[in-house]
This record gives structure tokens, sequence and C-alpha cells, in this order.
């Protein structure tokens, strides 16, 4: 699990979403309807499809089309990009961090 704070916090009904958590996923039923390809790219869309399924609160799909900022989506992306690799290539990415 990779916990985000968000930029630009997210006013859900009376509470302010001010961290989202990424959930590791397991398996590859997230991916439905997406392709790992396009996840990797961060698009839009695919992570407009996956983030709902793997974000803590469950993000909605109108609040990741109009209520999360750009820097926000990024951090995002860059996480759930970071889950497709292989765990040799994340051990050697926190190696650089």
């Amino acid at each position: 699990m990779k916990t985000i704070t968000l930029e630009s916090p997210i006013k859900r009904g009376e509470h302010v979403l001010t961290e989202i958590a990424l959930l590791s996923p397991t398996g590859t039923g997230w991916l439905r309807g997406t392709k790992i390809f396009d996840l990797a790219q961060m698009d839009v869309a695919a992570l407009t499809t996956v983030l709902p399924r793997i974000t803590d609160p469950a993000l909605t799909e109108i609040e990741i089309r109009n209520a999360l900022s750009a820097p926000d989506l990024f951090q995002l992306g860059a996480a759930v990009s970071a889950f497709l690799l292989p765990k040799s290539a994340q051990a050697e990415d926190a190696q650089i961090e």
C-alpha cells in the first residue's frame, strides 16, 4: 500500500480528502478494461477506470475527472505505474531514491 498526500484536497460532502491510499493490487482483475501499456503511460482514461478499484477511500470517476488536480493525478499515475514493475525493478528504483 502506498499513501499519496494530495496537493489539492478533494471535498466530499462534509469531509475533505487529504490523503489517498493505493492498495497493492493482487492478480490482474484490477486491470479489467484497460491496457497495461496505457497505465504505464499514465493515460487518463485508463487511470480513471483503475483508480476507483484500488484507492482508499475509493475515488469516483467524477472525482477523478472533475476534482483531482493534474499534479495529484500525476502522483497517483506514477504510483500505479510503479505497481506494474517487477519486484526487482522496484527494489532498484528504491535504491536510487
